[in-house]
């Protein structure tokens, strides 16, 4: 791998995907590699975008798992945006970590997997909305965590001081706000997302920080208006 992204998540578990024009990642297929080999030392040359989307979804690391990552994040977030490769390799090998065991336990996606999706329900959608490369990864994460946060304050208790927490990291980050997207457009594309039973969807929340919760029924009038609310600000 030699983007932040890759190293410290789609590099590790072995699942390929193909995006089609209805949703993301609906084919695909699992095959794992025999090592994967992270050298920080070529994020020297990524522009400054591609590794905000990287801290992106280390943000939603920080959030699902507990242990030393939200202290890296907290105190070395300015750091890892300059491109530090010490403070960069103490995160990489953290979310690593995290996703390596997560994998270990679901290699095929079966259930406990479903974790690293938190924030990706909307995020998916947003990209197909938005167009393929028209927002990084990252980006469409970050607005997909906002919602799912709010959305976890109001239906599943995560405490607002959590959801505070989480919004003043991806903030730090520094990420590209968003171009103009239809709620509308994301909304209908909800409907494809791969961890939908029966044609509901079901979502990745937080009971607290360190702490998701599977397979979340959610009321369409609640996603409609925080949707709303979190493109209104993104």
């Amino acid at each position: 791998p030699t983007t932040l992204l890759a190293m410290v998540d789609s590099s590790i578990g072995g699942k390929t995907g193909v995006n089609l024009r209805a949703a993301k990642n609906l084919a695909g297929a699992f095959w794992q590699p025999r090592a994967v080999l992270a050298d920080s030392s070529v994020l020297d040359t990524l522009p400054a975008r591609e590794l905000a989307s990287g801290l992106g979804e280390v943000a939603k690391y920080a959030m699902i798992a507990e242990g030393e990552l939200p202290a890296l994040l907290e105190h070395g977030l300015e750091r890892a945006r300059q491109g530090d490769v010490r403070t960069l390799t103490a995160i990489i090998g953290r979310c690593a970590s995290i996703k390596a065991e997560v994998v270990g336990r679901d290699p095929r996606e079966g259930g406990l997997r479903a974790v690293l999706n938190y924030g990706h329900t909307v995020a998916h959608a947003i990209e197909a909305a938005a167009g393929y490369g028209t927002v990084t990864h990252g980006e469409a994460v970050a607005v997909g965590m906002r919602v799912a946060g709010r959305i976890s304050v109001a239906s599943a208790g995560l405490p607002r001081a959590d959801l505070e927490w989480q919004d003043r990291i991806l903030d730090r980050i520094g990420l590209q706000p968003l171009p103009p997207v239809e709620p509308a457009a994301v909304l209908s594309r909800l409907g494809h997302d791969k961890k939908a039973v029966g044609g509901e969807l079901r979502w990745v929340l937080l009971s607290r920080r360190g702490e998701p919760i599977l397979d979340q029924r959610v009321p369409d009038g609640l996603v409609r208006e925080t949707l709303e609310e979190v493109l209104l600000t993104s």
